[in-house]
């Protein structure tokens, strides 16, 4: 299998750069099953098989600075818990997951006043 290096998927004018990480193919699976055996969705997003800290430690350098903390993110996550299940179950790609997630992120930054 190829190597996928990461690219940009959003970067406002003025805000951050995130990265688009290789797909987690190993924690997907680990995930999707957790969730299939019964366990509660929210665990996948905050725990040890955890997509939300998983992502949030590859987005932390770029979003800390500009305000967002990690409940302000995960609250983000769980708010596209829909398009995450998609592509746990392998109904979305994992590039139509992450670019929708980084837009959803980026929409909530919080605003800086303008200087006059």
């Amino acid at each position: 299998m190829a190597r996928v290096t990461p690219m940009t998927v959003f970067e406002e004018e003025t805000g951050p750069l995130l990265e688009l990480p290789a797909e987690p193919t190993e924690l997907r699976a680990a995930v999707r099953d957790a969730l299939l055996d019964g366990r509660n969705w929210r665990d996948g997003l905050a725990d040890e098989l955890c997509i939300g800290i998983w992502l949030w430690d590859r987005w932390r350098p770029a979003l800390e600075p500009v305000g967002v903390g990690q409940e302000q993110f995960f609250d983000a996550l769980v708010a596209n818990r829909r398009e995450l299940w998609l592509w746990l179950m392998g109904e979305r790609q994992w590039s139509q997951f992450i670019d929708g997630q980084a837009g959803r992120i980026l929409r909530r930054l919080p605003t800086v006043p303008e200087s006059r």
